[in-house]
């Protein structure tokens, strides 16, 4: 019997060692430069409708104390009333540490557990990430006040490459961890935003741990690379019939070559107008050997649309539903950002997608040349 105590009086140390009962959390904020008696609201964010507030304390001697179940790991937000922002975290069984600043919550240090660990790491690095552009905006900025042309080009591609660098840096976040919570919610905010297709995202998710595959960001996750699967090297592109600049209608079987470049683009997008000289450069060299070009606009303005393929040379064909991220045609094929790109063979297979500049060049010279 006395083992048997000793046993029973293991497990329940081990169960508290980290300071809260099994599936609970416990959040300790230092909030010192918040007066005290300042309401403070623990939220959950709840799909596309505003946050709903499940708790509700005041600051007391510069801190704030939150609890609640967790069985699994979810975000959670907590706002301090008068004090713009919030300061996101996960709750999930543990002691979560966390040092709130007022005049800078997104400066906030989050510490404790092992999702919120990770969360921070990662926080860290896209931080970085975000003041090199904020510079380039600046430097942007002066260029075009001083009507600096050759500079500002350089900026934007110099944007373009902190972009690609933005993109390495969550592929490898997700890489070296594929335990972690948060991997599950970056894989997801990817793979909805459009930023990596499933040819890439796909061996990294069969490297996740099962548990969190069978959580619900899982299950939605692997739903989602399924449906794009359809949308993969070795697919076959799906058709479209859409408006023409000179109100004609335009199918994308109809309009193939050799090789056929469906273009997402835009007048208002920066990225997109900047590569467009190595496309057009791309056209001439190859247009004669099969190569054809389907621009489709995610432009909201027929003016705009029509003046920015003036203005930018683009010889080939376009299309648009003048309708934003609501074009049926970038719908159909999940486009969540761009420019994008997808490089179709005669036979309507898709061959390569979203190269752009030398190597999409290299890869239309493949076949071309």
């Amino acid at each position: 019997m006395k083992k048997l105590g000793l046993l029973i009086l293991a497990v329940a140390i081990t169960a508290c060692s980290n300071g809260v009962e099994k599936n609970t959390f416990k959040v300790i904020v230092d909030a010192g430069s918040v007066e005290d008696g300042t309401n403070v609201y623990l939220q959950k964010p709840s799909g596309n409708t505003p946050p709903q507030v499940i708790d509700t304390v005041q600051v007391t001697e510069g801190e704030i104390k939150f609890s609640g179940k967790a069985e699994d790991p979810t975000m959670h937000l907590i706002r301090i009333e008068g004090v713009q922002g919030v300061v996101p975290f996960v709750a999930e069984e543990g002691v979560i540490n966390i040092t709130a600043y007022k005049d800078s919550l997104n400066a906030s240090v989050i510490s404790g557990t092992p999702s919120n660990e990770d969360f921070y790491k990662y926080l860290q690095g896209t931080k970085q990430m975000g003041k090199k552009i904020s510079a380039l905006r600046e430097e942007f900025n002066t260029a075009r006040q001083e009507n600096d042309t050759t500079s500002m080009k350089a900026i934007q591609e110099a944007y373009m490459e902190i972009q690609e660098e933005n993109k390495d840096y969550e592929l490898n976040f997700l890489k070296e961890n594929p335990n972690s919570f948060i991997s599950l919610l970056i894989m997801e905010r990817v793979l909805n935003s459009g930023a990596q297709g499933p040819d890439v995202l796909a061996p990294i998710f069969e490297a996740f741990a099962d548990n969190l595959k069978q959580m619900e960001q899982g299950q939605n996750i692997k739903e989602k690379l399924t449906e794009l699967n359809k949308l993969s090297v070795g697919a076959v592109a799906p058709d479209f019939t859409a408006p023409t600049v000179e109100g004609d209608s335009l199918t994308l079987s109809q309009a193939k070559g050799k090789v056929t470049l469906i273009d997402f683009w835009a007048a208002w997008c920066k990225p997109c107008r900047a590569e467009n000289p190595n496309v057009v450069a791309l056209y001439n060299d190859y247009h004669d050997k099969g190569l054809n070009i389907v621009g489709v606009s995610l432009d909201r303005k027929e003016e705009d649309w029509k003046k920015a393929i003036e203005d930018d040379g683009l010889t080939w064909n376009h299309v648009s539903h003048l309708k934003f991220w609501q074009d049926p045609v970038a719908q159909l094929y999940n486009i969540r950002a761009i420019p994008a790109t997808y490089l179709i063979d005669a036979d309507g297979k898709i061959i390569a997608k979203n190269l752009r500049g030398e190597e999409l060049r290299a890869k239309v010279a493949e076949i071309l040349d």
